[in-house]
């Protein structure tokens, strides 16, 4: 389970985040696109764009189920 307290510094604020536990696997990236990328320098993926209409929090839930080192989180703030 992704750990608010080891958010990653890129994610914009918002309840949705990535934490460090990121391998950039590119999964979250390729199901929800409109509200993650990558950190091509550090190597991990983030929240950029906080998941606004219902599709977007649909695919953002969808990556976060299926993140392989389960580091996306949504704390509902």
């Amino acid at each position: 389970m992704a750990d608010p307290a080891n958010k990653v510094e890129s994610n914009v604020p918002g309840k949705w985040y990535v934490d460090e536990e990121c391998i950039d696997c590119d999964l979250c990236r390729t199901t929800a696109p409109d509200n993650f990328r990558a950190n091509e320098d550090e190597g991990y993926s983030y929240v950029f764009k906080q998941p606004a209409t219902p599709e977007e929090v649909e695919l953002s839930e969808q990556a976060k189920e299926e993140c392989p080192v389960e580091a996306i989180g949504e704390d509902g703030k």
